[in-house]
């Protein structure tokens, strides 16, 4: 597309031709098995090849030596030889499908876990801890400098015999090399700290090592920050010398630039900004640099979307862009905007779940895409069934939307019931969250993919059993969802209004108070949104909670945003209390507040008492129609586990076939609720 020009153009690197000049950089799948790729690591990289992806970058954090663990990113370790088949064969898979594909290399240092693996003692340039994996490290050895250098040719030369087509070194997010580089983490008065020369040796050393081990024509990329925002760190000006020396030196075929260092929970935040920052918020440091060196340059930080990756690269920021988690929520992006179908494109939308599931320990998966990393199991690309079923879907939350998309796919007859008036159902509460907007682009895409299929949406239409019937249906899904549980405690007295629901808030239902006690006994989006929403409109907010912090399961990267954002507009923060009691003093509120270890009694006076306690299943349709189905409504669980087809329950086929999916079951986020939909009637 003449739009999209240079986006599809084709690149050359070196002696490779790259068929455009999209990048899926490296990032940590947690995918790995025992330190190797597997089946599942080789699919998740195949697919977006196959989906016109030019370049994966696998394996970020890949290590290149046993003191530097892999178990805490279970990434892949390529510090023996058993590294060497399987990434065989993982090329090739990307190769078959005409793909590029290379490896990050690098030695974490303190940016690691000591006890796991083999419980080492972390390396760094000096002996200072980091705060945001607490990790105590000690000041290497001379001895052990060299040995960390050969061991980097070594994994350098393991990848070669793979045959991948390059190795990119990570001297960012303050991995070992610039633990060197950085006057924050290296204070030595030795050859390797002091002057920037002396503090770029040990770099220069590896890159030296590595380049002597796989040749000239083997490419070498080096990965770097472009700012540490760190006052005693590295700024714009040293980092842009430090790529122009490393430009200089002629031991790499291009930079990957990033900005922010990665040490802190308020820098770390940077590094993968979620929904809450602007598009592309450090394409300035990347091109900075590119302006100064004669080396090609990509970037990677928020540019999701083909209008942010084209205007990069026409306006000359950039050689090649990055688009990780774009591929993760599409692996089909590219594939889609050269056949002309950008809007069929599943745009990211930054909610970080892949990030945070990684940082948690967790296997990377999209929010949106339960597809992503199940590529054995789950389809990219729906195949039309053997024959046409009549389907009735009722609710038009995430699964059900997903439910629709998937049944119109394999060519049934699909009626959608919504109650409300539009679809998205909770999704789009959490979209009326000031930095949670962007959820909205989940629903959109679901909308555009239904009114393309011809599912028949009814709006503003309450399902009952008799609307469902009406329809003589072979195949109902009920996904009506769940209503607020603001009745889970007797002392709340929801009943009698003294307390009302985030769900009331964020739709407007119920107008914010001056005075406000959000209670959030979840410690997920929901309590942390309404208390963002609130404080905004300027209510007085306290937000508290029984867990030990405020937001405690939000992941990594998405909690300090809203610490920093509630922080900001003043939102008091009170963990390890419960909502005992709510009672009513004049035009008042009393919340009576114990403490979660000592039971120790406070009282709040406030306008408005929110409380935010997941939902409850909306079944009373489900439990209307289980009688009349011949399944009985229920899942073969066996067969739902293991992807395989649902069996019929009826040779003659009369009667309906009955299910239920997402929060009408229990309560799930978005992920669940769509894999729920995609892995049920995938194969209807």
């Amino acid at each position: 597309m003449a739009q999209y020009e240079h986006l599809l153009s084709p690149f050359r690197l070196k002696g490779l031709t790259l068929r455009n000049r999209a990048v899926s950089t490296a990032h940590s799948e947690v995918y790995a098995e025992d330190g190797v790729p597997g089946e599942r690591f080789i699919r998740y990289h195949a697919e977006k090849a196959r989906g016109g992806l030019a370049l994966t970058i696998i394996g970020g954090s890949s290590s290149v030596a046993r003191t530097s663990p892999t178990t805490w990113w279970s990434s892949l370790d390529v510090a023996s030889d058993r590294i060497i088949e399987p990434l065989g064969e993982l090329a090739d898979a990307v190769h078959g499908h005409g793909g590029a594909v290379m490896i990050q290399l690098t030695h974490m240092g303190r940016r690691s876990r000591w006890d796991g693996q083999n419980w080492p003692h972390l390396y760094s340039a000096s002996g200072v801890r980091e705060p945001l994996h607490r990790s105590a490290c000690k000041t290497m050895e001379v001895e052990e400098i060299r040995q960390v250098v050969r061991e980097y040719a070594a994994a350098a030369a393991r990848v070669k015999a793979a045959g991948l087509d390059g190795i990119e070194i990570s001297a960012a997010h303050q991995h070992l090399i610039d633990q060197f580089w950085s006057p924050r983490t290296n204070q030595r008065t030795d050859a390797y700290g002091g002057s920037p020369e002396n503090r770029l040796r040990f770099g220069m050393e590896v890159l030296e090592a590595v380049r002597g081990a796989v040749g000239e024509d083997f490419i070498v990329g080096l990965r770097l920050c472009g700012d540490e925002f760190h006052p005693d760190g590295l700024d714009q000006e040293a980092l842009i010398d430090i790529a122009r020396r490393h430009a200089d030196s002629g031991l790499i075929d291009f930079l990957s630039v990033i900005g922010s260092g990665a040490d802190t929970h308020g820098t770390i935040v940077n590094c993968i900004p979620n929904m809450s920052y602007p598009p592309a918020p450090f394409l300035y440091l990347a091109s900075a640099i590119r302006s100064e060196v004669d080396v090609p340059v990509m970037h990677a930080q928020n540019i999701k979307d083909p209008m942010s990756a084209e205007r990069a690269l026409a306006e000359g920021h950039v050689d090649l862009v990055g688009m990780t988690r774009a591929h993760i929520a599409d692996p089909h992006f590219i594939n889609k905007l050269r056949e002309g179908e950008e809007d069929r494109i599943k745009q990211c939308v930054g909610a970080n779940y892949c990030i945070d599931r990684q940082y948690s320990g967790l296997d990377v998966l999209c929010v949106q895409n339960a597809a992503t990393s199940r590529e054995a199991t789950m389809p990219h690309i729906i195949v039309r069934g053997e024959r046409e079923r009549r389907v009735v879907v009722a609710g038009g939350g995430p699964a059900g939307l997903e439910a629709a998309r998937v049944a119109a796919e394999r060519g049934h007859r699909v009626t959608l019931f919504e109650r409300e008036e539009d679809v998205g159902g909770q999704v789009e509460i959490g979209a009326k969250g000031p930095v949670r907007d962007q959820l909205g682009g989940i629903i959109r895409w679901y909308r555009l993919e239904l009114a393309r299929l011809g599912v028949d949406l009814r709006l503003g239409r309450e399902a009952d059993a008799g609307t469902v019937l009406g329809e003589d249906p072979e195949v109902v899904i009920i996904a009506t969802g769940g209503r607020p549980d603001t009745g889970h405690h007797p002392g709340w007295r929801a009943a009698e209004g003294l307390t009302v629901s985030t769900h009331d808030i964020l739709t407007g239902r119920v107008a914010a108070g001056e005075r406000v006690l959000v209670f959030d006994a979840i410690g997920d989006y929901p309590g942390v949104t309404c208390a963002d929403f609130l404080a905004e409109r300027g209510s007085l907010v306290e937000l508290a909670t029984p867990d030990m912090a405020i937001g405690e399961d939000l992941g990594g990267t998405t909690r300090p945003v809203y610490h920093r954002r509630l922080l900001e507009r003043d939102v008091v923060f009170t963990p390890n209390v419960f909502l005992n009691e709510v009672y009513a003093e004049g035009d008042s509120r009393i919340a009576v507040l114990a403490n979660e270890y000592t039971g120790a009694e406070e009282e709040r006076e406030v306008d408005q008492i929110v409380v935010e306690h997941g939902v409850k299943p909306d079944e009373a349709l489900y439990y209307a129609l289980k009688d009349g189905s011949r399944n009985a409504g229920q899942v073969d669980m066996d067969a739902l586990f293991d992807a395989r087809p649902q069996p019929d329950f009826a040779a003659d086929g009369t009667g309906y076939l009955l299910y239920r999916l997402g929060d009408c079951v229990s309560p799930r986020n978005i992920h669940g609720a769509i894999y729920d939909a995609l892995r049920l009637v995938k194969d209807l």
